[in-house]
């Protein structure tokens, strides 16, 4: 009985499905997309039939077609691109199976239009945001000639400092939005790829100080695969994120299938990586008799080498990439492969990465929609041996640390020579050509998602993402080297990363009335994190030996942790007549890291957007003038974990031996179980204006940050046994503005210029201190300090005592005094990484097939301590400038040498204006049939900077993403020049 009921359904459904196919026509839909006005072709346009799966791209020309199976009936053609206001086209569907429809896009500078993520798992208009969210287009990711999705950002945000802290082959970035926000923690923006939380940590594998070059994990994405970005700034915006987003959060959207036939993406580049620029030298043809006593001042002749001449080379790369996407009605995909191979500007250092990416969208019923996305990289770099700042085997402090009176070249023997007198450094030649350093990653990052429409009103979706990646580091000293390792060493260290986000959200969207529609999301997420990292050191290998298990085991060392995050919200939205909107949002947050009594937070926001211009009185009295105006503000409250590790609010034991007995001691630091999430809360007002029929766009946004329950250490009484304990015990502030302009002065059939203006300014300060306190921060050679009062990280050192003119005093000799303050303080601030403030002007322009983009970028008012010119102008080492100086009699004799406990001197401004990008591109008709596109590219970046910092770059930062130790140069890889030939063909 029941089988004989299951084939009569089963018969029923195959009628049903057969009648819908036979009431279903195919038809095919064409058309040209052009700007209004102009009639220039707008490429890549969205063209789509709204409610279900058919649509395309607009190509090169701004043509299109798709064909699409549909019951005859009155459907809607939707055309959106950035830029342009979206375009809806009522079409009727009968008996001609070919429907031409040409559209014309209204520009619109400000996108209002345009749909961004917010956090609730659904997309909103911008126009319905009370903050500023920023967004970066695909074709401005590409053709930069930057590896890494951080570099091809840069100049192109307002309000992100983006910048390059090392010129190593990998890269090596830092985003700040709006300014620090932690002390002990981190101030980089939380990164969401396709809704996964990704990591971008710069984990450089030193358990056993096994140094080499810290690499942000950012570089595992490639630029090519991407669609666009947008980046929340503050917690005013990414309260919805909850605790891990105190910082903002960058998103970035992979490109995923289209409907239609396969279409292939094919590229290649070509690069040249050079130093940009060399830094003076001492070519004094003489060295003091005895550098080591200073009342002997008599010189002998010498010859002296350019290290740089050695040190550096031109390095050449290439980069190959290739997609395609298609899909029907019901599946659409995405895949991608690359190969990246980019050499150094020192020698024997690279950078290899091979990906592989797809993305499939699977439509298994009208009201279900099924997504997977997964992106494997693999890189491999060999790495310049660096181990730190301090390390006695790098390669550039061997370089700072030398006596440019050696030939660091090998003799006939092949043997290097000592080229540190005083210091015991290594030979950086033979560092380069002999030692190994090296790094392997292997990540996988992907992704599933089901996206529910479960009425016409509610809808659901869901994301389950994991990220994991082993990063596995080694490093070899062959026997018999300069260095103070002359017996040689090899150390190992392995880390697994994982962490996963499962997210559900549900969203109810109903109109009250005619003129209140009211939005209601409610959500909750999931999140783990698992780290864990083994390191080996061993020394006495035989010779050519590599492998750490084959000689005496020196060092070894192990770590895990693991952290939960759990959190719900609840946001709700009412927008009046498409012109005022409210929105409102709270969210309870957890973390493991914390004691149970503050492990669950509460934090919550609000917003207000009223785009004004759409109001009679505003059109009839500025219409003319602002032919848009939007008004917006919010406020909100988020948390920051990363100042805590997962087990930091114990008190840890640490190893130990009592008469040889293994055993454990309490660390010099101690726990506290009550310790709690630094807390910020933030509120922004701004404007964004349309002007000249929309050309001109005006973005103007006002922030204020407070940050309190700042975790900073504590210094403790000797009697508790204890030297330290991490408490909430600091607050911080943040306060700036950010300006966008954004136009298009000309635009006609055959030329347009596309103009591009970003201001930021910030100014930060740190209010409270425990005790009203001050200390150093770890990793700057007691440079860079936390003062109550002052911004963070300024540097606070030894410097001149003047006489009343501003002179320095010297004493009967010439050597200089040291100066005291009024409180007989010997040391001072003597300046301040942060900028005053930093801004981009890019200028795109095209006629006919040819396009030019020139991005110029500018970070002043900021101080750099350059603490490689402090080592080579001390005259016992002898490479500096200044000490060739003195000894040609140019400046007092001595003066280097007294010089050795002042620091004031090189602190130096790193105002600059750099030519970051240069771009010259020539699209090509297709030659024949079946190829779409053709473009011949040829870039530059890097090129020009206009400084006065003595040093190779300004932008230079060696202890990376740091957040408090910012403007310390001290052997970091010079950012190189680069030039790219490449080219682009679409079939």
């Amino acid at each position: 009985m029941i089988g004989k009921i299951l084939r009569q359904l089963l018969l029923l459904a195959c009628m049903a499905s057969s009648a819908i196919a036979f009431s279903q026509s195919q038809f095919t839909f064409t058309g040209t997309v052009t700007e209004d006005g102009t009639g220039v072709p707008v490429t890549g346009a969205s063209v789509f039939i709204e409610n279900t799966a058919y649509g395309t791209v607009s190509d090169f020309d701004g043509n299109y077609t798709f064909t699409a199976n549909l019951e005859s009936g009155t459907y809607t053609l939707a055309v959106s691109s950035l830029g342009y206001s979206t375009q809806k086209i009522s079409v009727d569907l009968g008996s001609n199976p070919t429907i031409n429809t040409d559209i014309l896009l209204a520009e619109d500078i400000l996108s209002l239009d345009a749909v961004v993520v917010t956090g609730t798992g659904s997309g909103a208009n911008k126009r319905t945001l009370g903050n500023a969210i920023s967004s970066i287009r695909s074709e401005e990711l590409v053709n930069n000639a930057a590896i890494a999705v951080d570099q091809a950002i840069s100049g192109k945000i307002t309000g992100a400092l983006v910048q390059q802290n090392s010129g190593d082959p990998a890269g090596g970035m830092s985003i700040r939005l709006r300014g620090p926000s932690t002390v002990l923690g981190s101030s980089d923006p939380l990164y969401i790829v396709d809704g996964i939380i990704i990591s971008n940590s710069s984990n450089s594998n030193d358990l056993v100080d096994l140094g080499g070059t810290s690499q942000n994990r950012l570089v595992d994405l490639n630029p090519n695969d991407i669609e666009r970005i947008e980046v929340i700034k503050g917690a005013a915006a990414a309260a919805i994120y909850g605790s891990r987003a105190s910082n903002g959060v960058v998103q970035i959207f992979t490109k995923k299938g289209r409907l239609g036939e396969p279409k292939f993406s094919f590229s290649t580049n070509i690069r040249v990586n050079e130093l940009r620029k060399e830094i003076d030298y001492n070519t004094a043809p003489l060295a003091w008799v005895d550098p080591f006593d200073r009342t002997n001042l008599e010189t002998v002749p010498v010859e002296r080498f350019n290290y740089q001449d050695d040190f550096f080379e031109t390095g050449f790369g290439i980069e190959n990439f290739l997609s395609v996407t298609g899909g029907n009605e019901r599946t659409s995909y995405y895949i991608s492969g690359s190969f990246l191979d980019n050499e150094g500007i020192i020698k024997n250092t690279d950078f290899q990465r091979v990906g592989f990416k797809t993305n499939i969208t699977q439509k298994a019923w009208d009201w279900l929609e099924i997504t997977a996305g997964l992106n494997y990289t693999r890189s491999v770099s060999s790495d310049i041996p660096n181990g730190g700042i301090n390390a006695a085997y790098g390669a550039i402090t061997g370089f700072v640390f030398s006596d440019n009176s050696v030939d660091p070249n090998p003799d006939e023997s092949g043997v290097y020579p000592v080229t540190s007198l005083l210091v015991p450094r290594t030979n950086p030649l033979e560092a380069v050509d002999r030692f190994d350093f090296g790094q392997k990653v292997n990540r996988v990052i992907t992704s599933v998602g089901l996206n529910a429409d479960i009425t016409e009103n509610l809808k659901a979706n869901y994301l389950l993402g994991l990220d994991f990646y082993n990063q596995s580091a080694t490093a070899f000293i062959p026997i018999n080297n300069t260095s103070p390792n002359g017996d040689g060493f090899s150390r190992r260290a392995d880390i697994n990363n994982f962490q996963y986000n499962s997210d559900l959200n549900l969203t109810y969207q109903i109109p009250i009335n005619d003129d209140i529609e009211s939005t209601t999301t409610l959500g909750g997420s999931w999140q783990y994190e698992e780290f864990d990292r083994v390191a080996i050191e061993a020394d006495g290998l035989a010779p050519v030996v590599q492998v750490a298990s084959d000689g005496s085991i020196l060092t070894q060392g192990e770590t895990r942790s693991q952290i939960s995050y759990w959190g719900s919200f609840l946001q709700q939205s009412f927008s009046y007549k498409n012109k005022l909107y409210v929105n409102g949002a709270i969210r309870l947050d957890g973390a493991s890291t914390f004691g149970e009594d503050e492990r669950n937070q509460v934090y919550a926001k609000a917003s207000l957007s009223y785009v004004i211009s759409e109001e009679d009185f505003w059109q009839d009295t500025f219409g003319e003038t602002f032919n848009t105006f939007k008004l917006r503000g919010s406020w909100g409250q988020a948390g920051n974990l990363t100042a805590l590790s997962a087990f930091q609010r114990f008190t840890t034991l640490n190893p130990s031996s009592i008469n040889g007995t293994p055993s454990l001691i309490p660390s010099t630091q101690q726990g506290d179980l009550n310790i709690a999430p630094e807390r910020q809360e933030e509120f922004e007002i701004g404007f964004d204006a349309g002007l000249l029929d929309n050309r001109l766009g005006i973005e103007f946004t006002y922030y204020k940050q407070d940050v309190t329950d700042l975790l900073l250490p504590r210094e403790l009484s000797p009697s508790t046994g204890f030297g330290s304990r991490i408490e909430n015990v600091g607050d911080l502030e943040n306060k700036g503005v950010e300006l966008l302009l954004r136009g298009s002065p000309i635009r006609t059939d055959d030329f347009s210029w596309d103009i591009t203006a970003t201001f930021s300014q910030n100014d930060n300060v740190v209010t409270k201190v425990a005790g009203g306190g001050q200390f150093a921060l770890a990793g700057s050679f007691a440079t860079n300090y936390v003062i109550e009062g002052e911004p963070l990280g300024v540097f606070f050192r030894q410097f001149y005592a003047r006489d009343a003119d501003g002179s320095i005093s010297l004493d009967e000799n010439g050597y200089p005094f040291r100066g005291t303050t009024e409180d007989g303080e010997g040391s001072k601030v003597l300046g301040d990484p942060n900028p005053d403030w930093f801004g981009s002007l890019i200028n795109e322009f095209a006629y006919k097939n040819f396009k030019l983009r020139i991005q110029l970028d500018a970070v002043q008012g900021f101080d750099v301590f350059n603490w490689n010119r402090r080592l080579l102008d001390n005259v016992i080492f002898g490479g500096g400038y200044n000490v060739g100086q003195e000894l040609l009699g140019n400046r007092p004799k001595g003066f280097g040498g007294a010089q050795a406990g002042i620091f004031e001197e090189f602190v130096e401004d790193g105002s600059f204006v750099k030519l970051r990008e240069l771009a010259l591109s020539y699209h090509f008709k297709p030659p024949f049939e079946g190829i779409d596109d053709i473009q011949l590219s040829l870039v530059g970046r890097n090129l020009i900077s206009w400084d006065d910092y003595s040093g190779w770059d300004p932008e230079i930062n060696t202890p990376g993403q740091s957040n408090g130790v910012r403007g310390f140069d001290f052997a970091g890889v010079p950012i190189p020049r680069t030039y790219q030939l490449g080219i682009n063909v679409s079939f």
